[in-house]
């Protein structure tokens, strides 16, 4: 089997060739990619349902706006949770911490999770904060059946999503090489953009490339 690069904590931002609807201009996180596929969530596709109305325990640690967003087309009955920690790793004095969690698997409600003997206090090197698993840099993974409580000093920001998008084996790559997406860098304020209605721009419009003129293409090509 060919050798994947993982694009692990980087965006795919939707080129305005991309003719699926579930993905037009979106502006997808990767939370997983290597040989077995690929898993994302989109960052821009805000709902009408409040998190309080599903997740009442963590809707005041949700960031502006405070509503659920549609993480991708796959398992919509199914939470995620993604949330920045200023400054990467929290060691914070008495927040319990683990060294590594899990894969997020598909169709389950929780994102992340200590593995036996891995929880302790303290703010050791390499630790995390139990119910966080870092993606990429200060983004991480929140399990959604830890109590709020223990996240609440340390979590800059969070982002509910119901569903995600996934990628079997290959299956990114063949998009990628058919010219489906751009793939740059992301920023831990991506997660938590108070205007994700106008991320796709923003996020090409602060390309150092020809990417920047993208950001300019109209929705409607015909009026231009």
């Amino acid at each position: 089997m060919t050798e994947v690069s993982s694009l692990t904590g980087r965006l795919l931002v939707a080129t305005p060739a991309l003719a699926d609807p579930n993905f037009d201009r979106a502006v997808v996180l990767l939370l997983d990619h290597d040989e077995e596929g690929s898993l994302g969530v989109v960052l821009n596709r805000p709902t009408p349902v409040g998190v309080g109305d599903i997740l009442a325990p963590w809707a005041a640690l949700a960031g502006e706006p405070g509503v659920v967003f549609q993480g991708g087309p796959v398992s919509l009955d199914s939470a995620l949770g993604v949330a920045v920690i200023p400054g990467g790793l929290a060691g914070a004095d008495d927040v319990p911490t683990m060294e590594s969690g899990v894969r997020p698997g598909p169709g389950g409600t929780t994102a992340a999770g200590p593995r036996p003997d891995d929880t302790r206090h303290g703010g050791a090197s390499g630790e995390e904060p139990l119910g966080w698993r870092r993606v990429h840099g200060a983004i991480g993974l929140v399990d959604l059946e830890t109590p709020p409580e223990l996240l609440a000093t340390v979590l800059g920001s969070l982002r509910i999503f119901a569903g995600y998008a996934g990628w079997g084996p290959g299956q990114l790559e063949d998009e990628l090489t058919d010219g489906a997406w751009y793939v740059v860098e992301s920023e831990p304020g991506d997660v938590s953009s108070p205007d994700p209605e106008h991320l796709w721009r923003a996020v090409l419009r602060r390309q150092r490339n020809e990417l920047a003129m993208v950001a300019t293409y109209p929705d409607d090509p015909s009026l231009n």
